[in-house]
């Protein structure tokens, strides 16, 4: 049977770039060995480019393969933070994520299922079909560990960084303004701020994380 490494993308291309650019280095080092899949949402932030881009890996590299989820609508109150929506569309197609993932493994041995950190309600997902699931966190180590951190510091105040004129102290970082924080966990009445909390405290729960160490 086939061996298959399963790459889920967050909406955008950045993201879907980064995990091409990690299917192509498993490809690399592992030869023909693994069938590389990369799970793409629709709906949101889809561009034409995108599509171009596709179909151009999907030439140049045959070991790598799309699946498309079917459209799902999110929420775009204009109101609504552009994290919130995005977080929440994510979400949406969790039900698209465990369709492909039992569609793969009927022809398929799924060695491993890699998410990105927006993609957190996957992991329960891969882990209840008995699937190592790791995290691809592409923004370097140092940020990785800040992000590891994030809900101690989330219980050392009740007040948005946003509104707050301290240093925030993580281990092996230098001090870090509350309000140079990411976007979405700024405002605690933000509803992206708890997805954020939530990916934060998911990331020791995978089998593992793979990130740029810069070596």
């Amino acid at each position: 049977m086939q061996e298959t490494v399963v790459l889920y993308a967050s909406p955008g291309i950045g993201h879907i770039v980064s995990m091409v650019e990690l299917g192509k280095l498993i490809t690399h080092h592992y030869g023909h060995k693994y069938k590389i899949t990369i799970l793409l949402t629709t709906g949101l932030l889809d561009k034409p480019s995108i599509d171009a881009y596709i179909c151009r890996i999907s030439q140049s590299y045959p070991s790598i393969s799309f699946h498309r989820f079917p459209h799902v609508a999110a929420d775009t109150t204009p109101t609504r933070s552009r994290a919130a929506i995005l977080f929440e569309f994510i979400r949406l197609n969790d039900t698209n994520v465990s369709s492909a993932l039992k569609e793969i493994s009927e022809t398929s041995m799924i060695r491993a299922f890699v998410i990105d950190l927006f993609c957190t309600s996957a992991l329960n997902i891969g882990s209840a079909l008995n699937i190592p699931v790791y995290y691809f966190y592409t923004s370097g180590a140092a940020a990785l560990a800040a992000f590891s951190y994030f809900p101690v510091i989330h219980e050392q105040t009740s007040k948005s960084f946003k509104d707050l004129k301290i240093d925030l102290h993580y281990p092996a970082n230098p001090p870090l303004k509350a309000f140079h924080m990411p976007e979405p966990s700024l405002d605690r009445e933000d509803p992206a701020y708890w997805d954020f909390l939530n990916f934060c405290t998911h990331l020791p729960k995978s089998n593992g994380i793979l990130v740029n160490t810069g070596k």
